[in-house]
């Protein structure tokens, strides 16, 4: 089904045609004046001057070509220029009928379908997840839903920080509280346990210890670097050990995300390409791409144009060791060979722009992707607290996540209890839903490169533009439709007949808007435009309901077109939803 707007700059463009004019001009745009039309054209404005004619004369000429139109109910010339449009409720009424019988509402599949990588996520082995984390999760796995909704196949990627001196850290401070481990004992031959000699609790306490021991004492560090080192030279049992590490965070990484309906296709990390390492510095050096520079290798990455200074991208240290830009060219040099894909989105912090900047240029330089392969960077801005910094706890340090998300489903419970039947089980699951749309949306609804303030009372509202009052419209909807099915009413086989009163005819314009906004959010990478869209269909729909009988409506075949707007509706909206990576409980 094409886009709505696609099809009147058509109907347009022949007015104009038939009138003896351009029909490029026949462009129609979604009005800025709703009270005064619901679509408007500027053409006649645009062909004054090719035409030598007044821009009233074009529009009056065109808008006789229009009376009788089946598309549109009124085309007015209004001075000095504009044709006003109002679309005709029959016609309405078709596009309706075809976006409620097609898949996917009729949303068209993309010319070609893509192959997208999305790298998103990005935690460290052996650290709990904190608020810093949430935005590349929330964003990643809606910008993965949405890509894939419109058509594309998309491979998402949580690339863990699980290589560097993060481990030997983690290892220095297992030994120091265990020295007689059987993976410290390089004479040790035998079978080590299958069980980690860890909690994640335990685990979770060594590293941030070690790591400020190691601060304080360059003794301690040089152990560190030095573990580290073992470790990726395949000592035997500090892979071991390092596989356990990998394990047990893994597994409570998949929780904490997996409780904000977050997952990922692939859990790689930087240790999957060490060893592609050597092979790519002895290409980047043989093909002149690399050379030396105050000791270290690198690759320069400044071109003519640049007005600001573009450091060389480094590969290896003066000391030969690796750095995040060798693991991440060296990631970019394995996805190309394992899944060839068309484009590759990281989804991270945009202060990191300078550096992906050295990255992506790197990498094109030196041809590790192909020249057609779109490295795209999605930057988003920092959550902040109420004094408009990154958001801290109460006492200054840095929130985990699991924490926030735990506050905010107690804040949502709270909320669901008040003037609400509900057993506690039944509260606490809907709370559990309803919090993680509050979190989402809160987040999702700003334009990602944005910074927001997290406002706890604000995103757990029912009322304005928050998640809960996205779902509790959609949990309306159902209990609507709920009742209708009581009363004997069939959801199946029924008949949409035109909107009946001005808020029916908005909600159906809401509507057939899907199609336009889902494609504009994949192609632009922007879940914020399908948070304004359910937005304003919600606002439509609760306008329509509060203005129309559905239920006490007494014509039979009235009150199932009603119905089967709902149905339509509901399911517009719970797509919608399920691309922003939350869903809606039965009852609130």
């Amino acid at each position: 089904m094409k886009k709505l707007l696609h099809i009147l700059s058509e109907e347009m463009g022949k007015a104009f045609e038939a009138a003896g004019y351009d029909s490029t001009l026949g462009r129609v745009t979604i009005s800025n004046r709703p009270d005064l039309c619901e679509y408007q054209c500027n053409g006649a404005m645009a062909g004054a001057k090719q035409y030598k004619k007044a821009p009233i004369a074009i529009a009056s000429d065109v808008a006789e070509q229009l009376k009788g139109s089946s598309v549109f109910s009124e085309a007015a010339a209004v001075a000095p220029g504009f044709l006003n449009l109002k679309l005709s409720e029959e016609y309405l009424l078709q596009i309706v009928k075809t976006m409620a019988a097609e898949p996917k509402f009729g949303l068209e599949p993309p010319e070609r379908s893509k192959k997208i990588m999305i790298d998103y996520g990005g935690a460290n082995v052996a650290k709990p997840l904190h608020v810093g984390h949430i935005r590349s999760a929330v964003i990643g796995e809606s910008v993965k839903r949405i890509c894939r909704y419109a058509g594309h196949e998309v491979i998402g990627d949580v690339h863990l920080g699980d290589w560097g001196l993060q481990m030997g850290l983690v290892i220095t401070g297992l030994q120091d509280r265990q020295p007689d481990l059987e993976y410290f004992d390089e004479n040790y031959q035998g079978e080590y346990p299958k069980e980690a000699p860890f909690t994640i609790s335990e685990l979770e306490e060594i590293y941030p210890a070690a790591s400020a021991k190691s601060k304080e004492d360059p003794e301690y560090k040089a152990r560190a670097m030095e573990a580290t080192f073992k470790l990726q030279s395949g000592v035997r049992g500090y892979r071991a050990l390092w596989k356990h590490i990998l394990n047990v965070s893994v597994m409570d990484l998949k929780k904490n995300y997996g409780s904000l309906n977050v997952e990922f296709d692939l859990w790689k990390g930087e240790s999957d390409v060490h060893d592609l390492i050597p092979e790519m510095v002895a290409y980047m050096k043989d093909n002149g791409y690399a050379h030396i520079s105050e000791g270290a290798l690198v690759v320069d990455v400044k071109e003519e144009t640049d007005t600001k200074e573009i450091p060389p991208c480094m590969i290896l240290k003066s000391d030969g060791a690796s750095l995040y830009n060798t693991t991440d060219l060296a990631t970019i040099m394995e996805r190309m060979r394992l899944y060839h894909p068309d484009q590759i989105i990281y989804v991270v912090d945009k202060r990191q722009d300078l550096y992906f900047e050295q990255v992506f240029r790197c990498a094109r330089k030196t041809k590790l992707v192909e020249p057609e392969t779109e490295l795209k960077f999605l930057g988003f801005g920092t959550m902040n607290g109420s004094d408009g910094k990154p958001f801290k706890t109460r006492d200054g340090g840095v929130m985990r996540l699991e924490n926030l998300i735990r506050e905010t489903k107690d804040e949502m419970y709270k909320k669901i209890r008040e003037g609400r039947q509900m057993s506690e089980e039944e509260a606490r699951q809907v709370a559990e839903q309803v919090a993680v749309s509050a979190l989402k949306y809160g987040d999702l609804s700003n334009q990602a490169s944005k910074d927001y303030v997290f406002d706890i009372d604000r995103f757990t509202s029912f009322e304005g533009d928050t998640g809960p009052y996205i779902l509790y419209t959609i949990v309306r909807i159902k209990s609507i439709l709920g009742k209708f099915a009581e009363q004997g009413g069939s959801l199946e086989n029924l008949a949409l007949l035109p909107a009946g009163n001005e808020t029916e005819k908005a909600l159906e314009m809401a509507l057939v808007q899907f199609n336009t906004m889902l494609q504009s959010a994949a192609e632009e990478t922007a879940p914020h435009k399908v948070c304004a869209y359910i937005y304003d269909l919600a606002n439509a729909f609760n306008h329509f309901y509060h203005e129309t009988k559905i239920l006490g409506e007494e014509d039979a075949k009235r009150r199932e077109s009603l119905i089967a707007l709902l149905v339509l509706t509901r399911d517009v909206l719970e797509t919608c939803i399920d691309v922003l990576g939350f869903s809606a409980p039965e009852k609130m």
